[in-house]
């Protein structure tokens, strides 16, 4: 079974205590449903239509895994806390086998 990734690329922050917030609440649920983080911070170098902006890149065992993660409570409550806090792409992408 292939692995899937989080990947979520912030556009802005426009609170950005409301988004610390919310990493208090998502590590930990995030961890508790089998995430792993791989990348989390400000982009170093961005080309084309990329912005230097907040990326997180999370691995999990499967999609089911990861969508089940951000269906659930917990990441749910997290959400709700992020409340507009920021414009941010987010995608589940099932990695290469």
């Amino acid at each position: 079974m292939a692995k899937a990734y989080w990947v979520s690329c912030y556009r802005s922050i426009t609170n950005p205590d409301a988004v610390a917030e919310y990493a208090k609440l998502a590590g930990p649920a995030i961890l508790a449903a089998g995430g792993k983080f791989l990348a989390r911070g400000n982009a170093n170098v961005a080309y084309e239509a990329g912005l230097k902006q907040r990326i997180v890149i999370v691995e999990f065992p499967s999609v089911a895994a990861a969508v089940a993660c951000h269906d659930g409570p917990g990441y749910q409550a997290a959400l709700k806390v992020f409340n507009k806090a920021g414009e941010r792409d987010f995608r589940i992408v099932e990695g290469m086998a």
